[in-house]
Order: C-alpha cells, then structure tokens, then sequence
C-alpha cells in the first residue's frame, strides 16, 4: 500500500510538472474549464493566409467574426498558415485581432508557411506572447517550436477532465532524400507519450477524454479514405498532403487511448472528418479568403467542436457564412453505425 501510495504521489508530481512546463514560457495562465452545464466549445480556425492590410483578407475576418459571436467558444485553436506576408508582426495582430478584441483566450502552433516571410517561429512565438487570451506555450528540448498541452478543468473543481495536445508539425523535410512536407518528429511523439501516460496515472489509469491539433495532416489521413466502410463525413477535394515519413503518432495515439480525435488544416478544399480505427480525423474548414486557394464548396468558416465534461464523447459542425451549418457528427455514435 505505501508503495502504491508513492506511486500515485510521484504521477501527482509528473502531472504538475508537465502543466508547470506547460506555462512556464510566457503564455497567461488562465484556466480553462468546463461550464456547470458540463460543456466547453472549441472553435478551429485553419489557413487564415492573412496578408496584412489587404482587401483579399476581409472575408476571413468577415467570417471569424460571425463564427465567433454565434457560438461564442471558450477558446479558439489556429491551426498554422495564420500570416503569409510582410511586415508578419503586423499580419499577425491583424489577423487575431477579432480574437482579441472578443477576449476569448486563443491557442495557436504553426503552419509550413507562418515563417517564410521576415519573422523566425520564435519571434512569431515571443510576439504572441504579448498579446492578451494567449495560451500558446512551448515545450523546450524537443523539435518545433508550439508544442504544448492545455487540460480543461472539471467544472466543481481543479481536477483535469480533459486535455488538448497541440503539436508543431514542423516544415518541410529535412532528410535529404526525402522530398516535401514535414511530419511531428519522434522526440514530439515520446513528449505526448510521457505527458499522456502521466495524465492516465493520475486518472487512476484510465485515460483522460483528450484530442490532438496540428497543421500538416499525418499520412493516416490519406490511409482512413481508402476503406469504403469507414465513416466519413465532408468534402474530400484533394490528397491528404501528409509529409512522407510517418513518425509513429497516430500509433502511439492508439495505444495510448486518449485521443478521440485529431484536427489538421493545410489542404484547404478539406473538410473532412474520418474514422481510423476509432479517432476521427478531421480537417478544419478554409477559414482564409482570397489570398490563396479556396475553391471549396460554399467558401470559408470554421470547425466548431463541443466536448461534453465526464465522457469520452464530443460533436463537431461546420459553421459557414450566413448562419449556414453543415457536417455535423457526433462521436463516437456515428462512427460506430459502421
């Protein structure tokens, strides 16, 4: 018994240090937590492509802004491309600024495209961290730069009743050899198994109800498509541009029995949401406007998903233009009508 004791007591302090580390790069610290009526909404903005002080980018302000006052979230996740123009600091408060304006605390890792202009990801990151509602943080010692993980708190009490992981899928290749995008590296992947084997300790071994946000989808997205009787809902216009290594995440995912499901942007004519093996992996919604591709199906909005506080369940839609609301799933019920 004394050693199950210390046991119990040393995951306690695994679990603090993780959420120490969590916060201790700058982001506020300002809890998240469900609602007494047992709820929290998330909304996932992907792919705002903003070029600072340009009349191509209103449509994507246009429709954050209408997203976020008909469903007023409890906080809004970006999942990369969120600047792609100089001066990037001025794009960048630009482009979140009806966050800001709205005090709803944000989260944001990048894109293969957030850093092509005149700013590095650290001094993209070093920018957020002045800005207010900003939870984005960083996890030191492992590849990438927003690498985090954000536990929404019981609605009674402090107690972690889910988490969110959020990764930084890096850029593009750096194995020579290797062509094309780049993936979540291995050191990322042990850091979620560790952090994810802590939570499920302290949990009394079982798994907290958690999901994964990153931008460049793993290549699991392109494998799901291509069994017929997997559910999937949405629009599917375009390979699942995946980077060509696959790092292990999705199986680590598996065996870890967290992660109901993962959100990704980059292909910007997808939308989908698919099952692989019991996680739905899902796409966010072109939340950009003209200054990229956007010829899907009814324009630009964004994903909207509402974790429901003691089950391993939540429901996501699509919430376009003029109140338009498409796409909605619940999980794991409609999967498992397959």
């Amino acid at each position: 018994m004394k050693h199950l004791r210390l046991f119990s007591l040393s995951m306690a302090m695994l679990v603090g240090s993780i959420l120490l580390a969590a916060q201790s790069i700058n982001a506020q610290t300002q809890p998240l937590k469900f609602n007494t009526d047992g709820k929290f909404k998330i909304v996932q903005f992907t792919d705002i492509h903003w070029v600072y002080n340009s009349d191509n980018s209103k449509p994507a302000r246009e429709r954050m802004i209408e997203v976020l006052d008909a469903e007023k979230p409890d906080l809004v996740v970006l999942t990369g491309d969120v600047v792609t123009s100089k001066p990037a600091e001025k794009g960048l408060k630009e482009a979140l600024a009806p966050i800001v304006e709205r005090k709803i605390p944000f989260a944001l890792t990048f894109g293969n495209h957030d850093d092509e202009n005149d700013l590095s990801r650290k001094e993209l990151f070093a920018i957020l961290q002045g800005m207010e509602g900003n939870l984005t943080t960083t996890t030191e010692g492992i590849t990438g730069v927003t690498n985090y993980l954000l536990p929404i708190k019981a609605s009674a009490d402090d107690r972690a009743a889910a988490v969110l992981y959020v990764f930084d899928s890096n850029s593009y290749s750096t194995i020579k050899g290797v062509k094309g995008y780049g993936w979540i590296e291995h050191d990322q992947v042990g850091w979620y198994k560790k952090s994810s084997a802590a939570f499920t300790a302290a949990n009394g071994g079982t798994p907290l109800p958690a999901l994964a946000f990153f931008h460049i989808p793993i290549p699991e997205y392109h494998e799901a498509v291509q069994t017929e009787s997997n559910f999937m809902i949405g629009t599917r216009k375009e390979r699942a541009c995946s980077g060509e290594i696959n790092s292990g995440l999705g199986t680590a995912m598996l065996a870890a029995g967290d992660v109901m499901a993962t959100f990704v942007g980059h292909d910007h004519v997808n939308d989908y949401a698919v099952n692989w093996r019991g996680i739905l992996l899902c796409y966010g919604r072109l939340t950009g406007g003209n200054t990229t591709y956007n010829d899907i199906p009814q324009g630009n909005g964004a994903r909207v998903i509402e974790l429901t506080e003691g089950k391993r369940e939540f429901q996501s839609w699509i919430r376009l233009k003029d109140g338009v609301v498409i796409n909605h799933v619940n999980y794991p019920a409609d999967i498992n009508k397959r």
